[in-house]
């Protein structure tokens, strides 16, 4: 059995929550895991001072560290999260891109192509 890491989806239209979990590789993307390995919250709430929060992700690292022990593959987007939050080491000709990376300012008409 082919176990991945890879998220699963939750909650109301407009109000997404992934789910990072532990599951076969032949199940439905939000089929019942094997185990519930984190939680990602991408819309940032309102704290009590009425100021917006940031994204949040909540996870279990040693849980995460025992699965990809075992063998278990994590997902494009599970690699991604795992190196941003320093748990998975990338390549070193691939590093990993910083979550917020700022596009380059657009070019002028009259500069020439090169």
């Amino acid at each position: 059995m082919t176990v991945r890491l890879r998220m699963a989806v939750h909650g109301t239209k407009n109000n997404r929550i992934f789910h990072l979990v532990a599951i076969d590789h032949r199940r439905r993307r939000d089929a019942k895991p094997i185990e519930l390995l984190g939680i990602f919250e991408p819309s940032p709430k309102l704290d009590k001072a009425g100021e917006r929060s940031c994204k949040t992700m909540r996870w279990s690292v040693d849980r995460i560290k025992y699965w990809l022990g075992v063998g278990a593959v994590p997902s494009k987007p599970v690699t991604r999260f795992l190196e941003w939050g320093g748990i998975m080491m990338s390549d070193p000709g691939n590093p990993p891109k910083p979550p917020h990376q700022q596009h380059p300012p657009p070019m002028n008409a009259s500069q020439p192509l090169t």
